[in-house]
């Protein structure tokens, strides 16, 4: 992940790769028109944010602008698609998409991608852009 997790309890944070500000962990219903999700980090100056896994205070991956988010939508559509078809399994297509990223398959996850890896995602997985 590149930003990493600092503070106490009450304030943990991640720096925003956009702004530089700081990503505060705060409740998904800020950005969910209060409807609650989990907590989140939200950068609060540019509004990029990440989920965090389930009941804890990890992110899920990087943080994201509205077209980083928008891309891994589309490239979670594509890759879901070729696992869910039966064309592979799970970990057999995480590892077809490592390789075709160039990435150690640990780091493979859609979650920490950028925009271009995104893009590769949906073109490589066969998902219409």
């Amino acid at each position: 992940m590149r930003g990493r997790i600092r503070g106490d309890m009450k304030t943990q944070s991640i720096k925003c790769d956009y702004c530089g500000g700081q990503a505060e962990l705060t409740s998904s219903a800020e950005v969910y028109g209060g409807k609650y999700y989990g907590m989140i980090y939200l950068c609060r100056p540019c509004w990029a944010y990440v989920g965090c896994h389930p009941g804890t205070k990890n992110p899920l991956g990087r943080v994201a602008n509205a077209e980083l988010r928008d891309w891994k939508k589309r490239a979670h559509v594509a890759f879901d698609w070729l696992w869910k078809s039966g064309r592979m399994g799970r970990n057999e297509a995480y590892r077809y998409l490592s390789d075709k990223l160039d990435i150690a398959p640990e780091k493979c996850h859609i979650g920490m991608f950028d925009v271009e890896q995104c893009k590769i995602v949906v073109t490589t997985c066969g998902g219409v852009e």
